[in-house]
């Protein structure tokens, strides 16, 4: 059975195309996707969210619970923090990627992705023997919205926000007059929130969030604007560019992977290894030459070589191009400016390596 957010019906009411996802019934686009994802790169979008999981975990061994099963160091995280962790396994692939927030002295809130909550829960479940901890999926309790754009922050104001956050913090919030977590963050590349509110007041807050954001031309944003928003921003999407046989060193996440953290974690040898000795593939950025886009699984190839796959492709509505990210081989030959082709419909297209991301990101705040 398909599952539905707390507001499936304002989606279609909308007129908002709906498909399958991650085993939920969810908005892909409302009018274009290149239409909303300009809006948000220039005004302001909403998004429903809510198929992401929460988990909550809490008690004495919270921290070094956590700090044991993530490379990132937990027992510096403080308290209205948040940071992106990968959760390995021992091979150092990765069953998800998620964001840890610390709410209090012994309670931890996790964003899981929406197809791998199950996984996720089992592994924390498995791991949580000899600590004194308490783990509760939550995720049917609430809604999630991301507010995201450079006028996300000016909304949120008119709306009822008085707390000033850096990236990557949250706390609790009024909007709207609506009690709920505001957190700085986003996966868009933009300045931004996210909203997690109780579902009781979740149709009022969408509404509302609507209705007073008309004056930011506000617009409701699908999947499908969502997946080429991070893309050019060059963030990974599970499934597509992580999953369990990738580790975050191939992936290209070892600037998140604390290098003097003492404490053992699962998958760390593998990790660290890779880190000291280096890696056999490399997640790269494309930049097609010609109109063709490169899919999911298109094959990547180097002076006639077979060297790689690709990941995600789409087309760049800010640049004007089709972009992709791919795993090679790490041949040092295959490098930012060097040109690889893509096999498309049993014909090589030329593409371009280039830096990610694609385009300059904007969601960095310090106040």
């Amino acid at each position: 059975m398909v599952k539905e957010t707390f507001i499936h019906d304002k989606h279609v009411a909308l007129g908002a195309k709906m498909v399958d996802f991650a085993g939920w019934h969810m908005p892909v686009q409302y009018s274009s996707i290149i239409e909303e994802h300009k809006n948000v790169r220039e005004n302001v979008g909403i998004f429903d969210v809510s198929h992401m999981g929460e988990v909550f975990v809490s008690g004495f061994d919270a921290a070094a619970f956590l700090n044991s099963l993530v490379p990132q160091n937990i027992l510096e995280l403080d308290y209205s923090k948040a940071v992106y962790c990968q959760l390995p396994k021992e091979n150092g692939g990765l069953i998800d990627d998620l964001i840890i927030y610390r709410l209090g002295i012994l309670e931890y809130m996790i964003i899981c992705n929406a197809s791998r909550v199950d996984e996720d829960l089992n592994r924390l479940v498995n791991h949580s023997r000899g600590f004194d901890v308490k783990i509760y999926d939550r995720s049917h309790e609430f809604s999630l919205f991301a507010v995201q754009g450079p006028k996300a922050d000016e909304l949120m104001r008119k709306m009822g926000l008085t707390t000033h956050q850096n990236s990557f913090t949250i706390c609790p919030a009024v909007i709207g007059g609506v009690k709920l977590l505001a957190s700085r963050s986003g996966y868009t590349g933009e300045d931004g929130y996210e909203l997690l509110v109780k579902n009781e007041h979740a149709e009022y807050l969408w509404d509302e969030i609507l209705k007073q954001g008309k004056e930011f031309n506000i617009m409701p944003i699908g999947l499908g604007a969502r997946d080429t928003l991070r893309l050019e921003a060059g963030l990974h999407l599970y499934g597509n560019d992580l999953d369990e046989n990738t580790t975050p060193v191939e992936a290209g996440l070892s600037w998140s992977i604390p290098k003097d953290k003492h404490a053992d974690y699962v998958g760390k040898d593998v990790i660290m290894g890779q880190i000291a000795n280096g890696v056999e593939k490399k997640l790269i950025g494309l930049k097609m030459l010609d109109k063709s886009i490169a899919r999911h699984e298109y094959e990547v190839y180097f002076k006639g070589e077979k060297v790689g796959t690709v990941t995600s492709g789409a087309p760049s509505p800010m640049l004007g191009a089709n972009i992709a990210l791919a795993y090679v081989k790490n041949n040092k030959e295959i490098c930012t400016g060097s040109i690889v082709q893509v096999m498309i419909r049993e014909k090589l297209h030329d593409a371009e390596v280039v830096k990610r991301p694609f385009i300059e990101k904007r969601n960095k705040v310090r106040l």
